[in-house]
């Protein structure tokens, strides 16, 4: 997810295992949902029907799932009846939870069908409302816990299913839909139903539908993996221009990844209230992305990146988010890198430099921060810049041959799969057989960054440097850095630092006029010199 500014908005690694606060069931484990909503044009109001799958794990002989109550203004889901082998089950729902009473006592391991039978007005997770053309849309927008305000779900990413949405809406609009379509049909009375199917384990979050009228381009298949772009008919000259740069984004990843990990790419025009939502498939982005400038490259390269990071391998828990959206940003970054030269990837390594630095003087917390209650908190500059940047950093320490292949086996063990910080350190050290704990230690579950003094002293008789460099911040820091010696000449150095204050000695032909840190842009870290 690439978020933009309308968004509302110690530890060791021995808590990395932590969790969230959502009350997890270890008890039941959904397998598959089946959902058929039915949409008009007269009212917000939805009709759904949510066929569940389930396997029980343990003996119990009720459950519940997430699915928002009607509130005071009338919005909210009403449930009434849910049946088992079409029978009758007892149920309640209060406080946003639906608790269900099976017929029998379950005794694991077991699978049981059930169907809930629903309807109301969404507040939220379906979007319902006009597009910047005036026109009727309807949006699935279910970040990061959003998806109970239409479908009944265990809404958290932890539990990861199969899903099929049926859709029922007046046949003037196109739907598209998680998975691969499976039929539509005319119904008939100007209605016609699109079903849409996947058989690819997925969280909630990336699970929908979004409905509207649309133009859509079916692009030359990359790799064997169709590409598509869905965009309203009044800017589709545009649109399609804009999103064609997905084809390109999509054959770096799948060479420097792994293979793409559903059954296509759409790239949607819509009303996320996001910049992009990487629902799986079938990226939604916001409306003003399509400009015909051809200005949304970056963007969409972080969105496909969350193909792989977030919707395939995912977060256990909201904490360890970073392992979504700080590999979207840093890849994002390879891809321009790629495509435009180094230079680039100094230039987006820079700034985002900078917002971590901007963002730790009024937020002095680590990146997995337990502390945060609030899920959409997670979605801030740690997450996002500071996360890429240790990822940049690590790829520095190990080459890039260690690092690539160190998270391409990441990637192939938790695809489908969820995982939290330490699955990913525990990987990378199996891969690269280096002890990584102190680098995560200090950059994932500690918080700031290096501020870096210097100074220094040339003897012209020893032809010699002294380089003094002080640690100011608090917390001290292990790092390497590289050294720029300029004068009329150049010589470039790299030292390991590991204290408060460390000297070190250079044999130097020339008395340098500046010295630079980091020239390459590889540390993340604040210069505090007065030069």
């Amino acid at each position: 997810m690439k978020i933009f500014v309308f968004i509302p908005l110690i530890l060791v690694l021995t808590v990395a295992n932590g969790d969230d606060l959502y009350p997890k069931n270890s008890g039941i484990d959904i397998r598959h949902y089946s959902f058929k909503i039915e949409l008009n044009d007269s009212t917000n109001f939805i009709g759904g029907e949510a066929t569940i799958e389930i396997r029980f794990i343990k003996k119990m002989i009720s459950f519940e799932l997430d699915l928002v109550c009607v509130d005071n203004l009338g919005n909210g889901m009403t449930v009434s009846k849910v049946t088992e082998n079409n029978q009758l089950l007892r149920f309640s729902h209060q406080n946003n939870r639906l608790s269900i009473t099976l017929l029998d006592s379950i005794q694991p391991p077991e699978n049981q069908i059930i169907t809930i039978y629903y309807s109301g007005i969404p507040a939220d997770g379906l979007i319902i409302g006009k597009n910047k053309f005036g026109d009727r849309t309807f949006f699935g927008d279910n970040w990061p816990n959003r998806a109970h305000h239409w479908l009944p779900t265990i809404d958290h990413p932890y539990d990861k299913a199969t899903c099929e949405f049926r859709v029922i809406a007046p046949n003037h609009y196109s739907v598209i839909g998680t998975g691969s379509k499976i039929e539509e049909s005319d119904l008939g009375d100007e209605k016609k139903l699109t079903h849409w199917k996947t058989d690819i384990l997925l969280p909630t979050k990336v699970m929908v539908i979004g409905v509207a009228r649309f133009a859509i381009h079916y692009e030359n298949d990359i790799k064997g993996i169709p590409l598509q772009t869905w965009v309203y008919p009044q800017n589709k000259v545009e649109g399609f221009s804009d999103y064609s740069v997905a084809g390109k984004v999509l054959d770096y990843f799948i060479s420097t990844i792994g293979q793409y990990p559903f059954e296509k790419l759409a790239n949607v025009q819509s009303t996320t209230k996001y910049g992009g939502m990487e629902n799986a498939g079938n990226i939604f982005y916001y409306e003003n992305s399509v400009t015909g400038l051809n200005k949304v490259e970056p963007l969409i390269a972080h969105e496909v990146a969350h193909q792989w990071f977030g919707d395939a391998a995912s977060e256990a828990d909201w904490n360890h988010v970073w392992l979504s959206e700080g590999f979207a940003t840093y890849f994002a970054n390879l891809y321009l890198a790629n495509t435009y030269g180094k230079e680039r990837l100094m230039k987006e390594m820079s700034a985002d430099r900078k917002e971590v630095m901007d963002y730790y003087m009024t937020n002095p917390s680590p990146i997995v921060d337990y502390s945060i209650s609030d899920i959409t908190k997670v979605l801030n500059t740690n997450s996002y810049q500071k996360a890429g940047w240790i990822l940049h950093m690590l790829r520095h320490q190990l080459g890039d041959s260690l690092f690539f292949k160190g998270v391409r086996e990441y990637y192939e063990k938790f695809k489908f799969k969820n995982a939290l910080a330490f699955d990913f350190i525990q990987t990378m050290e199996t891969v690269t057989g280096k002890d990584l704990k102190n680098f995560f230690d200090q950059w994932i579950f500690k918080s700031g960054f290096p501020q870096l003094s210097i100074n220094w002293q040339y003897n012209s008789r020893k032809h010699s440097l002294l380089l003094t460099i002080n640690q100011l911040q608090n917390q001290l820091f292990s790092f390497p850095l590289e050294i720029s010696i300029l004068s009329q000449n150049k010589m470039d150095e790299r030292v390991v630092v590991t204290k408060r204050k460390q000297e070190f000695v250079f044999q130097s032909d020339f008395n340098p006029t500046n010295i630079i840190l980091d020239p390459n842009v590889w540390l993340l870290f604040e210069d505090k010199t007065k030069y």
